[in-house]
């Protein structure tokens, strides 16, 4: 399991299979909304409905300090 974290933008990316390759996700679930709308959640899936990766926006409201803290960043 990765964490990516782009402080500009606030997001993060969780990947629970390592990298995803170009055309690996094959449905998303998204606009999940989080207990007290501080955030929003996108869930990825392949082609055989396994999760790869869970996307956070507004990660700094809903993610703990040292998730983020330990996260990679950008270049």
């Amino acid at each position: 399991m990765r964490v990516t974290y782009d402080a500009a933008a606030d997001a993060a990316y969780i990947e629970l299979t390592g990298p995803i390759a170009a055309g690996g996700v094959a449905s998303q679930i998204h606009s999940l909304i989080t207990p007290g709308g501080r955030g929003e959640v996108a869930l990825d899936f392949d082609a055989d409905g396994r999760l790869l990766g869970i996307e956070v926006l507004h990660a700094s409201a809903v993610l703990p300090a040292a998730v983020l803290a330990d996260a990679v960043r950008p270049d």
